[in-house]
């Protein structure tokens, strides 16, 4: 079986623009290095995130990534793999991968926009809303596993306990 479908001659416009004016109205330190790409640092609730986005005309898709400030040893790879085993699981939308190259930790998603014309401001935010979030919820099962010395079901256990009232 094949697909079928209709070549849409009309691509989307580039959201970097739009999502330029989103990061200028919040005052986030960033940088446009080109017409398709777009790079931003934001302060987290644990670390310093930089986010950055990448559009691909060509699919009408824009690539994101929010990478953790950490470095994860090599020797602990393994032991974040079976981490990021754990929180991808627990995810509607993106996932967390590890940089093979840099030994980051980082929060992906992919924004398909074909035949949906253009980005809202709504859709931009929420990306990067649903990545913040996410990276502060699971940034401590990260630390419990590179520094802690915890297996990762330990590490999501100890990350993921619900606090209840106020010190």
């Amino acid at each position: 079986m094949s697909l079928s479908y209709a070549e849409s001659s009309k691509t989307p416009p580039n959201p970097l623009d739009l999502l330029e004016e989103i990061v200028g109205a919040n005052e986030w330190p960033h940088e446009r290095a080109s017409g398709e790409e777009l790079a931003v640092e934001i302060n987290g609730r644990w670390c310093d995130y930089r986010l950055f986005f990448l559009w691909q005309e060509d699919m009408s898709a824009l690539h994101f990534s929010c990478l953790f400030e950490t470095r994860v040893a090599t020797e602990k790879h393994g032991d974040i793999h079976s981490l990021l085993a754990l929180i991808n699981e627990k995810l509607w939308l993106g996932h967390f991968d590890l940089c093979s190259e840099q030994g980051t930790p980082m929060f992906r998603h992919t924004l398909l926009l074909r035949g949906a014309g253009a980005a809202s401001v709504e859709q931009l935010e929420d990306l990067v809303d649903v990545a913040i979030s996410e990276a502060d919820r699971y940034y401590p099962a990260f630390q419990f596993v590179m520094w802690g010395g915890k297996s990762a079901a330990e590490a999501m256990e100890a990350a993921l306990i619900e606090v209840v009232g106020t010190a």
